[in-house]
């Protein structure tokens, strides 16, 4: 099976210093695989650090990676040790990698080809020992063509490409994820529960367009607000038992432009999610970055993306 077949590639591949890229969709585990690599990697007992490269601004996205120099910006009040420098001899991983801005990509290029980084606002150059494992939802070769990557750094990254198989392509382990999730969940709660073999059967049936991420959050809800011992098909959300019959009646319609269309499509996605603009962001394959730009570009910022209104005194 999938899984299978992933484990063993992971095995093969942990031993060799070979740079590597896992893709994937959002949530399907990039990063359990990452770990995994590392922990059967002559690295082990070194640190394996991990960062999310869309999850921050430029500036600060290089600081955090190459460290800076006491004074080097406002705010840099002290020396700081960036990721890459504290991962020294272990293993750094790069999420969502497609989002790294292309001042960093020509920076982390040099780090690949020489083994040393510069701080911010440092003159002196620091040797660094680094297994580098970068993730990607994106098709990164599209978007060398578009040139939103350097091709370079392209293939120095995907020396091997490992792909994390979605959920729905493995239904074949469902049953055991949702007994994991189960078991480890809130287990201070005290809430351990079984799962009914027709809400199973849902399960199964569902795509599970959010992947393994959304499974853990649809166990977690479960355990939470089911009433009984046993989850049943009652206690799934509708948006697992019904899942919209995908509308087949798209025909161009020239009073719709793209725009309106996507706009309805992302606020529709945000409702399903009860809001959650994690999860919405998620389901529609984007980054929580350009969902929130889009919802700049509709005006619907205010509605959805400030939570608590100062109450007006």
């Amino acid at each position: 099976d999938v899984m299978s077949q992933l484990m063993k590639m992971v095995e093969r591949v942990a031993p060799s210093q070979a740079n590597i890229l896992v893709r994937g969709e959002s949530g399907t585990g990039k990063e359990l695989i990452a770990r995994a690599i590392h922990d059967k990697s002559n690295r082990k007992n070194k640190p394996f650090v991990a960062i999310n490269c869309g999850a921050l601004r430029e500036t600060l996205l290089e600081s955090e990676l190459f460290g800076h120099e006491k004074g080097s910006f406002t705010g840099a009040y002290t020396k700081k040790i960036g990721l890459a420098e504290a991962a020294n001899g272990g293993t750094l991983f790069l999420d969502e990698i497609g989002e790294l801005p292309m001042s960093i990509q020509a920076k982390l290029l040099r780090f690949l080809q020489e083994g040393e980084i510069f701080r911010v606002g440092g003159k002196d150059s620091i040797r660094v020992d680094l297994r580098i494992i970068c993730a990607t939802n994106r098709e990164l070769d599209q978007e060398v063509t578009r040139g939103n990557f350097r091709e370079d750094l392209f293939y120095r990254i995907n020396t091997i490409v490992i792909s994390a198989p979605p959920l729905r392509r493995r239904k074949e382990d469902i049953p055991v994820l949702v007994q994991h999730f189960l078991t480890q969940g809130n287990s201070f709660l005290n809430r351990v529960k079984s799962i009914d073999e027709e809400a199973l059967a849902v399960m199964l049936k569902y795509d599970w367009p959010g992947n393994i991420r959304e499974l853990q959050n649809a166990c977690e809800r479960l355990q939470v607000l089911s009433e009984g011992h046993t989850i049943m098909v009652n206690d799934l959300p509708d948006s697992i038992r019904m899942p919209q019959n995908k509308d087949e009646s798209t025909a161009f319609d020239p009073a719709i432009p793209l725009y309106e269309l996507e706009k309805r499509y992302i606020i529709k996605a945000l409702a399903n999610y009860d809001n959650n603009k994690t999860q919405a962001a998620q389901g529609l394959g984007i980054t929580i970055k350009t969902l929130y730009n889009k919802l700049h570009e509709y005006g619907e910022f205010e509605k959805y993306a400030v939570h608590t209104k100062p109450e007006v005194k």
